[in-house]
């Protein structure tokens, strides 16, 4: 006796599939001689999958299902039965068999097929996951946040306990040395969920099959040739990024821009000249808000992890501003107390506004202009805790900053990479737009703002020089009276400085204005570098120093630097 195959294949959602699956199912469970074989395709790619079917075996069908017979004992050409009333025809006239089910209950087994179908392709999917590790990739990964970032990446806790990642680091040729000494330190982790390490140093190599890329700064000394070729050296990097990205990275993959210096500006560029992942490019922001937390909690006397949700908004690396009007303060330490639940707003349990007024955002944006603090640990940190947000999603209820493409929310302009809050949340993120009292300041956003689309504008290469945007109570403008530091009160200013710092910050703010400026601060202080360090940390909050007087500044100190200062 001959055994009779049949393949019934059709649409998850097909109602006449859904028909013919069921009279199939009958036949086989009573005949013995019957053997059926199906084949379920999504609607999407329904079409697609029944033209390669039809042009390999030179048949013509248009709908589902589709049903053909193949003889077990002979090896010939499978045989086009047709669609689903052909096959109930073949049922009818050879078995005597025919389908009585109403079309109510074919749609509702349709629909089931389909849920079926969607959990299967889940199910495949993961297990495709756990086989071929999650692809991740580290720029300038000879850095101190790339070294600190791997054991952070492998531990387990950014990409979930069951995913396997292989990970590639990449950097310049000259640093293939220190990159093969971090490829064997990885793999004496032993971490189990770390499939492979490799080094890679051909650009054109980059991102083959990345999942996750974190991009790091580059350690190209931009302070010594000017704040604009800095721009437009990190423009022509970030052309050159994208277009790798879109040939070699994974469709969906996903990019972290992360350091300390032109962070929304290269997540700008990125996507601006890879489009296609313009959604999947995102600014790290959570390096200054745990910058924040921590200033708030030595004030409160409490562990930074207990302070949440303050706002970082704006420039990440530049101009940003701390919000504090939805920050709440958890298990802190005061007259009212309350099981660990219990919070109270951050602005209540701080009575000194003058302090966050001057104080605590004089002190953070010293931190963001000389990213002094922000090393190998902290970047590494904020790095694997937004990426965990990513794939895991974060805390109901808190918010997180992160610079992403702005489209008019808040009021901020369009088309420029904005820290502002955002929750994570089944594979991705989306901005609270619905939190009360929001409302910026118009002076703070222009300064935000202003400077964001002056380094675009830059970096693309109008031909203009980047002038930090400064209001008119910061500094005076350049054509009114400029105080000079003449070799006449030279003398005056050291005998004088211990007395009267203050005076001396108005002063050097007032003639900061060149390199010779600042060579004649450094002969004025000669022997002081300790009131020398603390007047540059506060002009840096002050106002913005062009890359090159920056350079020669901190340059000029390091080699006056004394034992112990």
């Amino acid at each position: 006796m001959i055994m009779a195959k049949f393949v019934i294949a059709g649409k998850a959602d097909c109602p006449y599939y859904a028909k013919a699956e069921l009279l199939a199912d009958y036949l086989q469970k009573n005949l013995p001689d019957f053997q059926i074989f199906k084949i379920t395709q999504h609607p999407d790619v329904w079409e697609e999958w029944l033209k390669e079917v039809c042009e390999k075996n030179k048949w013509s069908h248009k709908k589902s299902p589709i049903v053909w017979r193949e003889l077990l004992d002979r090896g010939g050409k499978a045989l086009l039965l047709g669609g689903y009333n052909d096959f109930l025809e073949h049922a009818q006239l050879y078995y005597g068999v025919t389908s009585s089910m109403t079309t109510e209950m074919m749609m509702i087994i349709a629909q089931e097929n389909l849920e079926a179908h969607k959990e299967k392709a889940l199910k495949k999917e993961s297990l495709k996951d756990l086989v071929s590790p999650l692809q991740v990739w580290i720029t300038s990964a000879s850095t101190p946040a790339g070294c600190s970032l791997i054991p952070v990446l492998v531990s387990g806790e950014v990409f979930g306990s069951r995913t396997a990642l292989s990970l590639t680091l990449f950097d310049r040729q000259e640093a293939e040395g220190q990159l093969l000494g971090l490829v064997l330190e990885a793999q004496d982790l032993a971490a189990p969920l770390l499939r492979g390490v490799a080094l890679c140093t051909r650009a054109e190599d980059a991102f083959r099959g990345a999942r996750a890329v974190v991009m790091l700064d580059e350690p190209a000394a931009c302070e010594v040739s000017g704040v604009e070729e800095c721009l437009r050296h990190a423009a022509a990097r970030c052309r050159d990024y994208a277009g790798l990205l879109e040939r070699n990275a994974h469709g969906e993959v996903r990019v972290l821009v992360a350091g300390k210096s032109f962070v929304n500006l290269r997540a700008a560029l990125l996507q601006r000249f890879a489009p296609s992942l313009a959604r999947n490019v995102v600014a790290v922001a959570l390096g200054v808000e745990g910058q924040a937390k921590a200033v708030l909690a030595r004030k409160l006397r409490a562990a930074p992890a207990c302070i949440k949700n303050v706002i970082i908004w704006g420039n990440i690396t530049g101009n940003n501003y701390a919000d504090l009007r939805q920050a709440r303060a958890y298990e802190q330490e005061s007259a009212v107390w309350g099981p660990p639940p219990f919070s109270r707003p951050v602005l209540e349990v701080i009575f000194d506004r003058e302090w966050v007024k001057n104080e605590f955002m004089t002190t953070l944006k010293t931190l963001t202009a000389t990213g002094r603090h922000f090393g190998g640990i902290l970047a590494a940190h904020s790095i694997g805790t937004t990426l965990k947000y990513w794939y895991q999603g974060s805390f109901p209820g808190e918010i997180v900053s992160l610079g992403v493409l702005s489209e008019g929310q808040f009021g901020i302009p369009e088309g420029i990479v904005f820290s502002m809050p955002v929750k994570f949340e089944n594979g991705t993120w989306a901005v609270l737009t619905d939190l009360k009292n929001t409302e910026i300041n118009r002076e703070i956003m222009t300064k935000m703002t202003s400077d964001l689309i002056q380094e675009i504008r830059v970096a693309l290469g109008e031909p203009m020089i980047f002038q930090p945007h400064q209001s008119d109570t910061e500094v005076p403008r350049r054509d009114e009276n400029i105080v000079s530091v003449t070799e006449h009160n030279q003398e005056e200013l050291r005998l004088s400085h211990g007395e009267d710092v203050i005076s001396i910050v108005v002063i050097i703010t007032l003639t900061l204005y060149s390199e010779t400026s600042c060579l004649k601060f450094l002969e004025v202080f000669e022997g002081n570098e300790r009131y020398l360090l603390s007047i540059f940390c506060a002009l840096v909050s002050v106002r913005d120093l062009g890359g090159h007087s920056k350079g020669v500044m901190a340059t000029q100190l390091s080699m006056r630097k004394q034992p112990g200062d």
